[in-house]
């Protein structure tokens, strides 16, 4: 990788992704649509440019003028958000993506596209996930997100792109604020823990789903994409992650740190929909095997992090 176009760079990944990357290769060009423009350091630090994802003309014109090599496509509706409005996420997830494709194709982009622990459903084995397993999600999110695997596999074989991807578990960050997710209530508790001491839980005890810190998460992106592909078995899209827990446990290790933390339950019936289909562990062991993924966080070290962070940011 050397010039790099990221679209949705101001999303949940996308801010701290283009600082990561741009602390590493020489043009990183943010890319974002003009109701979620880039602030602050992500506005100052390198070039920004206005790019839809459904514009497959900008894109091109984009790839063409500052010579891009790898293309990060993180434009998506997340989960609770899709199933509000499922053609939205359809026209940005698989529209969006095959957009994309087009262009690396005729261009020789490679493309990074993430994908979820949405893509499975009730039916995939929920412990220790394999790799190889049954896809059949029940929300549009999972859809877009299958399709998108399948389609990013299809470039690769039938017309040589380089497509990439891994399937994210719920991202915690210190910086980007939830933003629809499922998962999201693992960020809103330790914001809440420092703000109030208290949390009102959406899911209910017990409901296990794996989690990854951001830091964990951003090298997963480099590390792949800088792999040697003559290592990779599979492409579209990897297993990775870094703990499972459920909300007690989240507490739990909140209350280490915070003793007098306290969490009550406010159940929302849609997102712990949600969060039964997917599943509670996922076997990592190809992204191991095939590209060296490890993870540097667990569950106590991010959330001595976590509020160590949000402390300093008052």
């Amino acid at each position: 990788m050397k010039n790099i176009l990221i679209i949705g760079s101001t999303g949940q990944i996308g801010t701290e992704l283009a600082l990561t990357l741009r602390r590493l290769y020489p043009v990183v060009v943010a890319g974002y649509i003009p109701a979620a423009p880039p602030k602050a350091e992500l506005l100052e630090s390198g070039p920004c440019e206005v790019v839809d994802i459904t514009n497959p003309h900008q894109i091109s014109e984009l790839v063409h003028r500052y010579k891009i090599d790898t293309i990060f496509n993180l434009a998506a509706l997340l989960s609770a958000v899709a199933e509000v409005k499922p053609q939205l996420a359809w026209h940005i997830g698989v529209g969006g993506l095959f957009n994309v494709l087009e262009v690396a194709r005729e261009t020789g982009c490679a493309v990074f596209t993430p994908s979820s622990i949405g893509s499975f459903g009730p039916e995939t084995p929920h412990d220790l996930t394999p790799q190889d397993t049954i896809q059949r999600p029940k929300t549009m999110y999972g859809v877009t997100k299958v399709t998108g695997e399948l389609l990013s596999d299809y470039y690769h074989k039938r017309f040589g792109v380089d497509t990439r991807s891994v399937r994210f578990p719920g991202l915690i960050s210190n910086v980007a604020p939830p933003g629809g997710g499922t998962t999201d209530y693992a960020v809103d508790i330790y914001y809440a823990a420092v703000r109030d001491g208290r949390f009102a839980c959406p899911l209910r005890p017990g409901t296990y789903m794996d989690m990854m810190y951001m830091p964990d998460a951003l090298r997963a992106c480099v590390e792949l994409m800088e792999a040697d592909p003559s290592r990779l078995i599979h492409r579209n899209s990897f297993n990775v992650t870094s703990m499972s827990f459920d909300p007690e446990g989240i507490a739990a290790s909140i209350r280490e740190v915070i003793p007098s933390f306290e969490m009550t339950y406010q159940l929302d019936e849609l997102r712990q929909g949600i969060a039964d289909s997917w599943p509670n562990s996922l076997d990592d062991s190809c992204a191991r095997n095939e590209w060296d993924w490890k993870p540097q966080y667990d569950l106590t070290a991010m959330t001595r992090d976590m509020i160590e962070t949000i402390r300093r940011k008052g």
